[in-house]
């Protein structure tokens, strides 16, 4: 991609009003813009950051054996009556009447649905397990829209669904669950906290929080300084409390963001909407479910949130928009585009996404807005190339840098990204 075709709008100086840094640097950098209070666009730059976490959550839910589907956003508000939602979500709900006078809302989350569905189409034993996600739009009338894209009014989120027919599937697939967020948020460059945490709305008797230490956010988690101990507000544990790993000191609060739960919801939403199939004997079961969210949208601002300088940005190489940027400090001087324009075709060529920044702009700007978008890679050609035959290549992360023949490049880019 060449930059003077592509639509990077970024901004030197942070927007008016916006407290978080991952809110700021994704403002500056590009890759979002506000639209209204918890209402964001999602600009080229960013889309590509999301697609490639959108990616990793597909590959590991498609190697537990998950299937993914799609479900309508408008919900027809007769069925969060039927479990009582409609008055437990009632603050954040957005609901209409249609121009049959039908009451409608925009869905705040899924299991009505999705219980609803399985329903029509699972009657026996044999149909199950199954387990079913979804990447879909949410939509909730927050009262304090916070931190950017952290607390939004319309969001994007993994929810993913198990049936079963007994308690001990439901472990198993829980389990599984449990060890591919992990995996997930590991991809993503996110070092995660797994508490024990309370149901709340969604009902169910066992739920684990995905929490990330981090300067914001509307959660908090225990730490211990001594030796490192991380976990959640539960049972006798409080601040203050003795750090149950070593014993050697208090407990003391750090806040967190939430990016993903995980609930055994057993038969909250299948006995409500009578879900049931037919065991070996003929008779009718209620089936067995659990939910897993993990706030994708969510998960940039984090990752930005985690991973910045006072420069910008500095993405993770899975989720990173491109893997490595080229930039010529003079797209004026022939020899310096040409070789330019040889590194952005073969490297697009071994399958790398390149950035080349083409535009006829000063050094200083450049290197600028490199730093602030964060790419893994740079490679810039200048005067040394001209006068050496030697090329630079960054390290955005830490900022090293490497000198290396010209002619050396791609292979060094390419041992670089692996």
């Amino acid at each position: 991609m060449r930059w003077s075709n592509y639509f990077i709008p970024t901004l030197k100086e942070a927007p008016l009003g916006t407290e978080a840094i991952s809110h700021q640097l994704l403002l500056r950098a590009g890759l979002v813009h506000m639209l209204t209070s918890g209402v964001y666009s999602y600009l080229p730059l960013g889309l590509r950051v999301l697609n490639r976490i959108e990616r990793i959550i597909r590959e590991e839910m498609n190697a537990i054996g998950a299937l993914e589907l799609l479900l309508p956003s408008l919900h027809p508000l007769e069925l969060w009556r039927r479990t009582g939602r409609d008055k437990t979500l009632a603050e954040v709900m957005i609901r209409f009447e249609d121009k049959k006078g039908k009451m409608m809302c925009l869905g705040p989350t899924h299991e009505e649905v999705i219980t609803d569905l399985v329903k029509n189409f699972v009657q026996s034993y044999r149909q199950l397990p199954v387990t079913l996600y979804q990447i879909q739009t949410k939509f909730r009338d927050e009262i304090r829209p916070r931190f950017g894209v952290v607390r939004a009014c319309e969001f994007i989120m993994k929810d993913a669904y198990s049936f079963d027919r007994d308690q001990e599937g439901l472990k198993k697939n829980y389990q599984l669950m449990y060890e591919a967020y992990d995996r997930i948020f590991k991809r993503c460059g996110l070092e995660v906290v797994i508490v024990e945490a309370d149901s709340g709305a969604m009902g169910g008797d066992v739920s684990h929080e995905y929490m990330v230490p981090a300067l914001i956010g509307e959660d908090t988690i225990l730490s211990c300084h001594t030796c490192g101990y991380k976990g959640g507000m539960i049972k006798d544990l409080e601040e203050g409390s003795h750090c149950p790993l070593c014993r050697k000191e208090k407990l003391k609060k750090e806040i967190a963001i939430e990016i993903g739960h995980i609930f055994q919801l057993g038969t909250k939403y299948s006995k409500d909407l009578a879900a049931q199939f037919l065991d070996e004997s003929g008779r009718k079961q209620t089936i067995i479910m659990g939910c897993y969210g993990i706030g994708v949208s969510r998960l940039i601002a984090t990752i930005v949130e985690k991973n910045n300088d006072a420069a910008g940005i500095i993405w993770p190489k899975e989720v990173s928009p491109f893997a490595v940027e080229i930039l010529p400090v003079q797209m004026m001087e022939a020899d310096l585009k040409e070789l330019a324009e040889s590194y952005y075709r073969d490297l697009a060529a071994r399958g790398l996404d390149v950035l080349l920044d083409d535009r006829e702009e000063s050094a200083g700007i450049k290197f600028k807005d490199a730093d602030l978008i964060g790419i893994p890679l740079r490679v810039i050609i200048g005067k040394r190339t001209k006068t050496e035959g030697k090329v630079e290549i960054k390290i955005r992360r830490g900022g090293e840098t490497i000198t290396v023949d010209k002619n050396q490049v791609l292979d060094k880019v390419i041992d670089l990204c692996a």
